[in-house]
């Protein structure tokens, strides 16, 4: 018998999830299925009951349930809970135990990508629930981060669990020096909004790296002119492995990654 995996959301749309957590399921010859599920806002609870009973063994979840989903857990990862945000639920026996793998796959692109963040001064633009991920991320190398927000005082509200961000607008990003990595989590410049960017061609020269959260398409107008850049791909594809790892109790090793992420980028880009 198939165990039974999810995404919920409210409206998913064309989601690539299913593609990916199936490719890992014929992979590793795992009897799984995974599905979308769309839920209205006042049925969260049909699904908390369907994991309660196992009828599904695990779930992702994405806007707008990422924080709504907490209350109905019995426990919380770390990163998850500094993060203030769920993107994947097991069912152990019917404990339901949160994580968010964002932070697992946004990890991935700064491995790939070789960043020293110790001590240098990066940049999150945008203070949706993916940029949380994120700084929880560069938090833990050690970087020193600032938010860019339209909004400095809801986010100095919003963000109140990290200790040690600058929350700053856009006007005094352009007063700091020595600037390092900037991420893009705003939509700007997601399809078909193609010509929108957060910085200018010059702007872009004053960092060492430029990371777009976006991967369609696949290189932004924001990703063009840095000296490294990266899109969203592999954090998509990282977070479902992670996911995958969680709910199969095993590790999957560096070239199981790096194998399906060039067939998932070959089928979305057809190249």
């Amino acid at each position: 018998m198939k165990n039974k995996y999810a995404l919920i959301g409210k409206k998913l749309g064309h989601s690539y999830s299913p593609i990916i957590h199936n490719m890992i399921f014929e992979r590793f010859q795992i009897a799984g299925e995974y599905s979308l599920i769309e839920v209205p806002r006042n049925n969260i609870l049909e699904v908390v009951k369907k994991l309660k009973s196992e009828e599904l063994s695990g779930i992702n979840i994405t806007i707008p349930y990422k924080t709504d989903i907490i209350k109905y857990l019995d426990e919380v990862s770390e990163e998850a809970e500094q993060i203030g945000a769920v993107n994947t639920v097991i069912s152990k026996g019917g404990k339901l135990i949160g994580y968010n793998t964002d932070y697992y796959g946004f990890k991935m692109i700064i491995t790939k990508l070789k960043l020293e963040i110790k001590n240098k001064k990066n940049f999150i633009c945008g203070a949706g629930g993916s940029a949380r991920a994120v700084i929880k991320c560069l938090e833990d190398l050690g970087g020193e981060n600032y938010l860019v927000t339209r909004d400095t005082e809801k986010a100095r509200i919003n963000f109140k669990s990290f200790q040690n961000l600058n929350i700053i607008s856009y006007n005094e990003l352009q007063s700091i020096s020595d600037k390092n990595l900037i991420v893009n989590c705003t939509p700007c410049g997601m399809y078909p909004n193609i010509e929108c960017s957060i910085l200018d061609e010059e702007e872009k020269k004053e960092y060492q790296a430029g990371i777009d959260l976006i991967y369609n398409p696949q290189k932004t107008k924001f990703l063009e002119g840095f000296k490294i850049d990266e899109n969203g791909l592999l954090m998509l594809v990282g977070q479902a492995v992670k996911a995958e790892e969680i709910w199969q109790e095993r590790d999957m090793s560096e070239d199981d990654i790096q194998e399906i992420y060039e067939k998932i980028k070959e089928l979305i880009y057809k190249k």
